[in-house]
């Protein structure tokens, strides 16, 4: 007999779309995708291994820069750190093969949480994106399918003459999973929907201007109009291709767009795993069964046989209450981080306030020069510090256009100084910022004492405003 319907759902959420959430499908295309993806951590984690990224960026800068809310994360020494990737590694080999598949996926997705924590400046959406993507992997049933999980719970099933396992999911995992990257494409193509994008084709032409000696494209990037035609290309493909992907009859020339968009992407832009992150993910829109009927179609195998509905749980089961608030929690959280920009006046591609966790993907390009003046209050004595007295290069670029980053800093230096005699101290900040082809502009106000600021949630009023001058035009080669 099958289980009433949540009460706080029937009076909320219509029949009809509770019963399609909890619809059995086939879930060849979960496990499909749990292998896949899989496979690509463990590749990116070898890339960290292989690289000396590990050392690089985790373990020799002697100072991280610190999320809001979670100062308390530290690195751990290098021989623990090289271990933890290697275990890392091994995790998402067992996450693609679905092998003790909760307890490794819980592992692989608090890794990648936890080396993103270390430092702000190794931020990087793909790492984001791909931390969800493994928690959400972890809460769902991907084992079901082309798994070790599954075939030694088929082989127990059989030894006890039991039923053997299902293969199906409930709908609303496709769904979820849909939701989560149209979520990327759509809010990344509304970030582009702004002047320095669509007019002046910033920072495109930044970009395009140095990849010239690409072969065979880089003569076309240097023509007039060029970057202003794929800054518009940009714009409307991560605006519609979800939809071209969800309607049936467009879903296979829309996948092919989205191999050939994310492969000159990857062969432009560096940003490592994330084009072959973004293709993987795209298959999530194609039919539950595409793994068998492509399995089919190449092999002498027969498709499975459609899914008994005797066999099938009834739709909206036992847990259903929790399932769906969690999943409304979840899908809502996500709309509200891209969109919590809006709270703060200002260019949010400037102060960085709502930048990060909002999939604004390659829309801003800005260097700067930062240096820190330190001031004894009692004896009026002063130091000009540079940054690379604390900082590896890669955290000097990344700090000199981020102003949380510029204050936390600040605040680190004040320390230092007490700490060796030399208190107490104020410090103010001299930053230019190139911002998307424009002049060098003040980011912060040389006046404010940084110590005396504290960073949270509320607006940045120690940030200058940007810049309203045009971006200087980018001259052609030809």
């Amino acid at each position: 007999m099958r289980p009433a319907l949540p009460s706080f759902a029937s009076g909320v959420v219509p029949r009809a779309w509770l019963a399609a959430l909890g619809r059995p499908v086939d879930g060849a295309w979960l496990g499909a995708f749990r292998f896949l993806f899989g496979l690509l951590l463990a590749v990116s984690v070898l890339r960290f291994l292989a690289f000396g990224w590990v050392e690089r960026l985790l373990v020799e800068p002697t100072f991280h820069f610190k999320y809001w809310g979670f100062e308390w994360v530290e690195a751990l020494p290098g021989p623990a750190m090289r271990a933890l990737f290697w275990v890392l590694f091994g995790a998402a080999l067992a996450t693609a093969v679905g092998f003790c598949f909760r307890l490794s996926a819980a592992l692989l997705g608090s890794g990648f949480v936890y080396f993103q924590l270390i430092d702000v400046s190794n931020y990087l959406n793909h790492y984001y994106l791909a931390a969800l993507l493994v928690w959400l992997l972890c809460f769902s049933p991907a084992h079901r399918s082309w798994s070790v999980d599954a075939w030694i719970a088929r082989r127990r099933a059989a030894r006890r003459g039991a039923a053997a396992p299902p293969r199906f999911v409930a709908q609303g995992w496709l769904y979820l999973f849909r939701f989560q990257i149209g979520l990327v494409y759509t809010f990344a193509g509304l970030a582009k929907a702004q002047a320095d994008w669509l007019v002046h084709a910033q920072p495109l032409s930044i970009w395009l201007g140095a990849s010239t000696d690409v072969p065979i494209l880089g003569p076309l990037f240097a023509v007039r109009g060029v970057p202003l035609v794929m800054s518009w290309c940009g714009f409307l493909f991560d605006t519609t291709i979800v939809c071209w992907l969800l309607w049936r009859r467009t879903r296979s020339y829309a996948f092919a767009v989205v191999v050939l968009f994310h492969a000159l992407t990857g062969l432009l832009l560096p940003i490592g795993m994330f084009p072959l992150i973004m293709i993987t993910a795209a298959m999530v829109f194609f039919e539950p069964d595409w793994p068998r009927r492509l399995l089919a179609r190449f092999s002498r195998a027969r498709a499975a046989a459609p899914l008994s509905p005797a066999l099938a749980p009834a739709p909206l089961a036992r847990g259903a209450r929790f399932a769906l608030c969690l999943g409304a929690v979840y899908c809502g959280l996500q709309l509200v981080l891209p969109l919590r920009f809006l709270a703060y006046p200002g260019n949010v591609l400037w102060h960085e306030q709502g930048m990060r966790f909002s999939w604004r993907v390659m829309v801003r390009a800005k260097g700067g020069n930062t240096s820190f003046i330190v001031r004894h209050k009692a004896t009026g004595q002063e130091w000009h510090v540079s940054p690379r007295a604390y900082l590896t290069g890669l955290q000097e670029t990344e700090m000199s256009s981020q102003p949380d980053l510029i204050l936390q800093l600040a605040h680190h230096i004040r320390r230092d100084f007490e700490a060796r005699g030399q208190g107490p101290v104020e410090v103010r900040v001299d930053s230019r910022v190139a911002f998307n082809g424009r002049r060098s502009a003040p980011l912060i106000d040389p006046h404010r004492d940084l110590t005396t600021i504290r960073d949270g949630l509320a607006a940045r009023d120690w940030v200058l405003p940007a810049p309203r001058s045009r971006p200087t035009p980018t001259r052609p080669v030809l």
